[in-house]
């Protein structure tokens, strides 16, 4: 509660409860922000599998779109404890992030809350976990936006 506090008056943070989304506003660029992710990643010993650029697939496809870019790391220390609790909510994992340009140009860092995982995926018998990557998503969203 008290990170989320200290999240919440420094950044502008959109809580879309009924699709279990957060969405945090970056300082930077999209560029920026996905490059910023990245170091976190690297630095907390996680594992960077993709990052997908929207855009530039558009573009070869000759469509447009603002820029939008798809993050996905996970680790297993932490996936793997969910699967046991339910193996579905392997569909969600790894995880992702989308960092994303809005209609008025400002840039987002949009994430799956952990407690949409468990509603969506009937997760029981985690909650500690849940919380470890609750805490940890709030994290990194905000270094990487700040």
């Amino acid at each position: 509660m008290a990170l989320c506090l200290a999240v919440c008056t420094t950044t502008a943070v959109q809580a879309d409860n009924s699709a279990g989304v957060t969405s945090v506003k970056s300082m930077h660029s999209v560029a920026e922000t996905t490059q910023r992710f990245e170091q976190i990643l690297a630095a907390k010993g996680m594992t960077l599998f993709t990052v997908i650029d929207h855009q530039a697939g558009a573009q070869k496809a000759g469509l447009s779109l603002r820029d939008t870019q798809v993050v996905i790391f996970g680790n297993p220390k932490v996936g793997t404890p969910l699967m046991q609790c339910e193996q579905q909510v392997a569909l969600d994992l790894p995880q992702k992030a989308l960092i994303w340009e809005d209609e008025q140009g400002d840039v987002w860092f949009s994430y799956n809350e952990p407690s949409y995982l468990k509603s969506r995926h009937r997760i029981a018998g985690c909650d500690a976990v849940l919380k470890k990557v609750s805490g940890a998503l709030a994290k990194f969203a905000q270094a990487a936006t700040q």
